[in-house]
């Protein structure tokens, strides 16, 4: 079920098919760029460009903050999707939790597949060991594809953070959950989706690697607090929820929650909703294992 508000959204989306034969991907991404700088954003105390050994990072810190960081990976499907685009919802981010934001611009495909993007990450973990930027505690974040990236970096790094926050992360190359009904009617199909997995792996063979797929993960009992938001609509709900289930029952601490009548995308968009709700509850549990 999808509320009002949601399915006039779809209805009303008009987006290209980045399958198409010839389309230009980069002339998409700088329109979606150019798009999102010209939004409303919140002022937040600064703003800075960084380099994390070499990795392009976002810096946002509010007014009076509170000790810790938040590592944070933007979605979109892998290949999409940069800083610029994201800069709003890190705003809202920091400006909730009290906590500076670092949004890592992490390298996408097909120019550079997997591992690249997560050993990005890594690399700002290490930034981050040398002593670089705010200090610790630290939270890793993502929101769809950057929720499983946001996974792999507590995966790859264990002990280094505190806590884990995922909107509705995107964590199944092969698409086998029944919430994939849903389909095109939630403006999110199979075959999009499969797109974005061909770009993202160098070949099939990675799609079981659990550093590609964290559902295959052995190590999940390594994890940090984790908290894990799915949207009722999304064909990506069922796996987030799986995933939050098997965390569980690996011993770690767990919340999850699904938001009724939302679908995938809704979270950064703070004319939907359920936006700020959901990025307030983030914040709080974020500030429950950050404190």
């Amino acid at each position: 079920m999808m509320y009002p508000e949601v399915r006039a959204a779809v209805a009303a989306d008009t987006g290209p098919d980045l399958r198409a034969p010839g389309f230009d991907l980069a002339a998409h991404r700088e329109e979606v760029r150019r798009f999102n700088l010209r939004q409303p954003r919140e002022d937040v105390a600064s703003v800075e460009d960084v380099d994390a050994h070499g990795v392009p990072c976002r810096l946002f810190t509010p007014a009076d903050p509170m000790p810790g960081l938040v590592v944070h990976a933007h979605g979109g499907g892998f290949v999409l999707n940069d800083v610029d685009v994201h800069d709003g919802i890190c705003r809202r981010m920091a400006n909730r939790g009290r906590r500076a934001v670092l949004s890592v611009d992490y390298r996408r495909p097909p120019e550079d597949p997997f591992p690249a993007a997560p050993d990005d990450l890594d690399t700002v973990v290490r930034w981050l060991r040398d002593g670089h930027g705010p200090q610790g505690p630290y939270a890793a974040h993502g929101d769809s594809a950057g929720g499983n990236l946001a996974l792999v970096a507590a995966l790859r790094n264990p002990g280094f953070f505190h806590a884990v926050a995922l909107v509705y992360p995107f964590l199944d190359p092969r698409n086998s959950f029944p919430s994939w009904q849903v389909g095109a009617a939630s403006g999110f199909d199979a075959s999009e989706a499969t797109w974005y997995w061909q770009q993202y792996a160098r070949s099939e063979a990675d799609w079981d690697d659990p550093d590609l797929a964290p559902l295959l993960s052995d190590r999940l009992h390594t994890l940090p607090p984790t908290f894990v938001a799915t949207a009722e609509a999304d064909p990506l709900c069922d796996e987030g929820e799986e995933l939050a289930r098997r965390i569980a029952e690996s011993g770690v601490e767990t919340v999850g929650i699904r938001c009724l009548g939302q679908t995938h995308g809704f979270w950064r968009h703070a004319q939907f909703t359920a936006s700020e709700p959901l990025v307030r509850q983030v914040a709080g549990w974020l500030d429950l294992h950050l404190g």
